[in-house]
C-alpha cells in the first residue's frame, strides 16, 4: 500500500504520527500547500516524503498518484477541496477516504424544511462509476462520522434486534488558556468546517418522512457523558451520520447533537450576522479575501493548541430500541481521548489525534483484505468487530454504558 496522504495540518500530522508506529504500508507520500509543513509531518518516518499540492486541483492529486504509484488518497483538509481530491485519485486509478464527505447546499426556498444538496450527494452520485472500475471511496471515515457509523453497525449487529434511533452525541471539557493561565476561545478543530457544519441547516433522517432539515441549533439537550466529562448541552447540527448510517443500518429516526456550549454558539451566532461565515470572496483595499478564511486566519491554529489544552473529548453514538433479548433497551457506545495521554505519548491534541486514527485504522484493515469493497461506501457497509478489535490495539479502547431505556 502506497498512501498520498492531502494535508499536513492538526489532523493530518496526527494520522502520520500514528501510522508511523504501523508496518501495513510501504510509503506515505505527505502533501500540502505548504511544503514545510508537509516535511515537518514526514520526519515522523523514513518511509516518508513530502511534496507540494494544489489540493484544488483534481488533475495535480492525479498526476502525484501516477507519479509516485500511489494506491490510496488519504483526504486530511478541508471537506472544500473534497471533490477535485476524490476525482483526482479516481483519475489515477487509486482508491480513496476521508473524513468529511462533499459540502451539502441549502434548499433555496426551504433551508429549515427541506433538504437541497445532502452532505456526500456529489459522491454518491458517481458510486456507480468506482465500482465498476473495481475501486473503492470509503466516505466519512473520521470519528464522527467514522468511528460513529462504526458503532452503528456494531450496535445494529450484536446488540439490538430493532433500532427506534442512532443519535450520535458528542461532548467535551476542554479548556484552552493563553500564556497567562486565562481561558480563551481556541477552536480545537477546523475553524472553517465548524463554521459550514453549524451554520448550515442541520439534517434529520425519519423512516416515515426521509431526510428533512431544521432550524441550526435546535431542540437542546443534556447528555450526561461518561469518564468525568458530564452533562453537556448538545444541539442539532448538520453532519454526515445522519446522511449515511440510514442507507446502511435500519432504523426509525438518526440524529447528531453537538455540545457546542453557550459561548460558542453566540460567537457563530454573531459571525452569520456580521457575514463572516461566507466563503464568497470580498475586496478590501483592492484584495479578493474569503471572510471565512480571514476568520480561520486570525484563531489560533488548532494544531497548536494542544500545550495549552486540558480535559477530555468524547465521540460516541447513543441507540435506543429494543435489545437481542426483546427487552427495551438505551446504550451509548462511545471513545473518550484525554488531552494529556495524546500530548504525552503523541505530541498532537486530543480532537485532532481522536479524528485521526480511524482512517489509519480503517487503512490497516483494507490493506490486510479484512475489509473489502467497491464502490462509494461508509463506515457502516463494513464489519465492526475487526475494526474495534484492532483500536484498542492502537492503544485507544472504547466503552460501553448502558442508559435508562425510556418509559422504564
Amino acid at each position: 500500500m502506497r498512501i498520498l496522504l492531502v494535508g499536513a495540518g492538526g489532523v493530518g500530522s496526527a494520522f502520520a504520527a500514528i501510522a508511523a508506529r504501523r508496518d501495513f504500508f510501504e510509503a506515505i507520500v505527505v502533501a500540502d500547500y505548504d511544503l514545510a509543513r508537509a516535511e515537518r509531518a514526514a520526519a515522523d518516518d523514513e518511509r516518508y516524503s513530502a511534496v507540494r499540492i494544489d489540493a484544488s486541483s483534481a488533475d495535480a492529486v492525479a498526476a502525484l498518484c501516477r507519479e509516485h504509484r500511489i494506491t490510496h488518497v488519504m483526504n486530511a483538509v478541508d471537506p472544500v477541496f473534497n471533490m477535485p481530491i476524490f476525482d483526482g485519485a479516481y483519475a489515477a486509478g487509486a482508491d480513496y477516504l476521508d473524513m468529511a464527505m462533499s459540502l451539502s447546499r441549502p434548499h433555496p426556498e426551504a433551508p429549515y424544511e427541506r433538504t437541497g444538496v445532502k452532505l456526500g450527494d456529489e459522491q454518491f452520485a458517481v458510486a456507480s462509476d468506482w465500482e465498476e472500475h473495481g475501486r473503492l471511496a470509503l466516505v466519512g471515515m473520521g470519528v464522527e462520522p467514522g468511528l460513529s457509523d462504526v458503532f452503528a453497525r456494531y450496535a445494529a449487529d450484536h446488540l439490538f434486534s430493532e433500532i427506534d434511533e442512532l443519535g450520535t452525541r458528542d461532548g467535551a471539557n476542554l479548556v484552552v488558556t493563553d500564556e497567562d493561565g486565562n481561558e480563551i476561545f481556541a477552536p480545537s478543530f477546523s475553524m472553517w468546517t465548524t463554521i459550514e457544519e453549524c451554520l448550515n441547516p442541520p439534517v434529520i433522517w425519519e423512516k416515515q418522512r426521509g431526510w428533512f432539515t431544521t432550524a441550526p441549533f435546535s431542540e437542546p439537550e443534556v447528555f450526561d457523558f461518561p469518564e468525568g466529562i458530564g452533562p453537556v448541552e448538545c444541539v442539532n447540527v448538520e453532519h454526515e451520520e445522519v446522511l449515511l448510517m440510514p442507507r446502511w443500518v435500519d432504523c426509525r429516526r438518526a440524529t447528531f447533537k453537538y455540545g457546542l456550549g453557550e459561548e460558542f454558539i453566540n460567537v457563530l451566532k454573531v459571525l452569520n450576522t456580521l457575514g463572516l461565515d461566507r466563503t464568497e470572496k470580498v475586496r478590501v483595499k483592492g484584495v479578493e479575501v474569503s471572510p471565512r478564511d480571514v476568520v480561520a486566519a486570525v484563531l489560533p491554529d488548532p494544531a497548536s493548541v494542544g500545550p495549552r489544552m486540558t480535559g477530555k473529548t468524547c465521540a460516541g453514538l447513543w441507540v435506543t430500541g429494543t435489545g437481542k433479548d426483546g427487552a427495551p433497551r438505551s446504550t451509548y457506545l462511545y471513545h473518550v481521548v484525554d488531552n494529556e495521554w495524546t500530548m504525552r505519548e503523541y505530541g498532537h491534541q486530543c480532537v485532532v489525534w481522536q479524528t485521526a486514527i480511524n482512517p489509519v485504522v480503517a487503512l490497516e484493515l483494507l490493506a490486510t483484505g479484512v475489509w473489502k469493497g467497491t464502490g462509494v461506501l461508509g463506515p457502516e457497509a463494513f464489519d465492526a468487530v475487526p475494526f474495534l478489535d484492532l483500536l484498542r490495539d492502537y492503544g485507544s479502547p472504547w466503552g460501553i454504558r448502558e442508559m435508562e431505556p425510556a418509559g422504564a
